[in-house]
């Protein structure tokens, strides 16, 4: 039988003694170690360190797409972990949304389908998630090109959509790995002032892992990953 997910009362992100190893037949490779990390709903956070520091594999465990090697994470009172893959994969939809460097939308869908895709893993989707699916494409100023393929849009349009389809099941968090990383400084900026405000909006917690000192910049807290741990910045 497969055991119930842990909960409590708590709620917003919480992590304790994160640690995270790779195994290969020379050598025990440890990239994180002893992580703790609290974060409330409405909360911003960004993440910088050097590339191959283990920024991009914390993550991916904060998203449960990978498992840690030691410790816990606990999202709105519940261990993910400790939940069965398809009840795992039903939580990470409900409470999980992702932007990445590539905006990994389906080329041969509208950008409202593209938007819609979150909704499509719990049937088809219901008039009000298309009225939400909508509102959103207006939020991030494509109303006129929401039957558009993606290919008709520019790049800094394409992450656009990504940003309002991670936001279409209301997460509890938002989680972007170099979201502006393969665009333009100007794109960059009018991407950046989404990223940081449309979650606020929402009350949604947002986490940013990037290279870009500026974009790093825009969030309320700052922290590093530094010799495997995160420790904050000013």
């Amino acid at each position: 039988m497969e055991s119930a997910p842990s909960a409590s009362s708590g709620t917003g992100l919480q992590v304790r003694g994160l640690s995270k190893e790779f195994r290969t037949a020379a050598e025990t490779l440890k990239v994180l170690d002893n992580v703790t990390l609290d974060m409330q709903a409405g909360q911003d956070l960004s993440i910088v360190g050097p590339s191959g520091c283990g920024k991009s594999t914390l993550l991916y465990i904060l998203g449960t797409l990978d498992s840690p090697s030691a410790g816990t994470v606990q999202l709105e009172g519940v261990q993910p972990f400790g939940l069965s893959p398809k009840d795992l994969a039903a939580f990470r939809n409900a409470n999980i949304g992702f932007v990445f460097q590539d905006h990994h939308l389906l080329p041969q869908l509208s950008i409202t389908e593209n938007v819609l895709l979150p909704a499509l893993a719990t049937g088809k989707p219901t008039g009000e998630m298309l009225k939400r699916a909508r509102d959103l494409i207006a939020r991030v100023g494509l109303e006129e090109r929401s039957s558009h393929l993606p290919g008709q849009l520019s790049g800094g349009e394409r992450q656009r959509v990504a940003v309002a389809r991670a936001l279409l099941n209301r997460p509890k968090l938002l989680l972007a790995d170099e979201p502006t990383g393969n665009l333009d400084s100007e794109t960059t900026r009018k991407i950046a002032e989404l990223l940081y405000e449309l979650p606020r909006q929402e009350g949604t917690m947002l986490i940013v892992v990037t290279h870009s000192d500026w974009l790093a910049g825009r969030a309320s807290r700052k922290m590093r990953l530094e010799d495997r741990r995160l420790v904050e910045q000013s």
